[in-house]
């Protein structure tokens, strides 16, 4: 009975707790399924999710249940890092997220000489007016010259050159690096010195001897150069090395010449030819009518002394005797006048301008008078008309190429005075002055290794005209553009 009783017991507990249980179920259930209906769903998947993140809860109550779009809170991986791979990265309050790296272009190599256009023509290319052959020409950019070119319309450029401004052909120029291939060929390096006085040296060493000085803003032609030194071409034979750090270098090129540039140049070119030729006509001139002053001397003393001899002589031992003195008196006064007209000659003809009253000789005139008078203006602006012209060493031509020793040989021709020829003997001629008192139509001497070896005609105002080297030609320069050696005085 007894068992019974607890068995009815156990079965009654059963069945309450049955009871109890679906009680409570049901209701929950039926909520449940409500919640999944309204949410499609999604609420039975969270609460998988939610049930299985759990069973780390119960053993560990502060742990934190992540959720998969939650970067902060993301599991470890594999690597121990706690951070989502694909999350952006933090930094304090900035986020920055760098986007996909995107290929990048190589830059196309780009040329000095890209806005720069050199004539290739054979001869020259016109530039127009107007991008087209029918437009008027406004003047020629001859072989070698160049330009800048202000923008491209079509086949054509729009380019500025000295004072020209117009159109020329692409196809006529070479322009970028096909310019830069021609820089050697066509342009000229030239060293502008950027200190106040420059030492150019013999050699490339500061230890080698000094052969001149040259003033700052100066520009020389670079004939040579390597990483410190450069070679330039000071003037006629004077060429030495600079440091480069005292020098800055360009390129210089021909520019191109307008129409009214060109028709100047050829009316200037016919005064100069015009002018030396009425020079040498003069001088012509002179040299006959000394000639036929000394033969007119000549003739008149040989006569004197033939009627001298013919009234003293009465017998053939005395004619003998006045004949041979007659000889020896003819012989005597050719010696004489071949002296006098020596000495006129090295005078530089100073009785045709008007000053020889004195009769001085050449070694007077070179211990310190001057050999001629005159307006000393008027002979620095003749020289002036052959600026331009070209340097030829040993030349005497004003108008197709002199040095510097014959191209003041040849000015002073004009009025008359005859200097030497080389500059070392024009530096013992005339007066000597300071080089400071210099004014239009003095002298002015170089020296390298204290032997002169340059000569440039004074124009006033501190500035020369001289025959200078083959580049520059007949040119102006700043009369310390190297340190001058002396000063002569011609005329005054």
């Amino acid at each position: 009975m007894q068992k019974k009783r607890i068995c009815k017991i156990f079965l009654g507990t059963g069945v309450v707790l049955s009871v109890g249980f679906f009680g409570n179920y049901m209701p929950a259930l039926t909520t449940t399924m409500c919640t999944e209906t309204e949410l499609a769903g999604m609420s039975y998947t969270l609460q998988q999710f939610v049930d299985a993140q759990s069973v780390d809860a119960v053993s560990d109550p502060e742990a934190i249940v992540a959720f998969p779009d939650d970067p902060a809170t993301a599991a470890p991986n594999a690597a121990g890092d706690t951070t989502d791979p694909n999350a952006p990265a933090v930094s304090g309050d900035a986020v920055s997220a760098d986007p996909p790296a995107e290929p990048t272009a190589t830059p196309s190599p780009t040329s000095e000489y890209d806005n720069i256009g050199i004539s290739i023509a054979a001869d020259y290319v016109n530039v127009r007016k107007h991008p087209n052959t029918d437009s008027e020409i406004v003047g020629k950019l001859y072989r070698g010259s160049a330009a800048r070119i202000q923008k491209t319309v079509g086949d054509w450029v729009q380019i500025t050159s000295g004072q020209v401004e117009g159109y020329i052909k692409s196809e006529y120029l070479a322009i970028g690096f096909s310019a830069e291939k021609l820089v050697d060929k066509f342009g000229t390096k030239m060293a502008t010195i950027n200190t106040e006085t420059l030492r150019v040296r013999e050699a490339k060493s500061t230890d080698s001897a000094v052969l001149t000085l040259v003033s700052g803003e100066e520009s020389f032609e670079i004939l040579r150069e390597d990483k410190e030194w450069a070679k330039i071409m000071v003037d006629g034979d004077t060429k030495g090395f600079v440091l480069k750090e005292y020098v800055d270098i360009t390129v210089k090129f021909k520019k191109a010449v307008s129409i009214e540039e060109e028709r100047e140049a050829a009316r200037k070119k016919a005064a100069a030819e015009a002018a030396a030729a009425a020079a040498a006509r003069e001088a012509a001139a002179r040299e006959a009518a000394a000639q036929q002053a000394s033969s007119s001397s000549s003739s008149s003393g040989s006569s004197s002394n033939g009627s001298s001899s013919s009234g003293s002589s009465s017998s053939g031992s005395s004619s003998s005797g006045s004949s041979s003195n007659h000889s020896s008196s003819s012989s005597n006064h050719s010696s004489s006048s071949s002296s006098s007209n020596k000495s006129s000659s090295s005078s530089s003809g100073s009785s045709n301008s008007g000053s020889s009253s004195s009769g001085e000789s050449s070694s007077s005139n070179s211990s310190g008078s001057v050999i001629g008078s005159g307006d000393g203006s008027s002979i620095a602006s003749y020289a002036l008309q052959f600026v331009g012209n070209p340097y030829v060493y040993g030349g005497t031509s004003l108008t197709n190429g002199t040095d510097c020793s014959g191209f003041s040989q040849a000015v002073f021709r004009k009025f008359g005075i005859s200097l030497p020829r080389t500059s070392g003997e024009q530096s013992g001629v005339g007066k000597k002055i300071s080089v400071s008192s210099a004014r239009a139509g003095d002298l002015i001497f170089y020296a390298k290794n204290g032997h002169v070896n340059h000569v440039a005609i004074c124009i006033g105002g501190g500035r020369v005209v001289h025959a200078s080297n083959p580049t520059t030609g007949i040119t102006t320069s700043n009369m310390n553009y190297r340190t001058p050696y002396c000063a002569r005085r011609i005329v005054g």
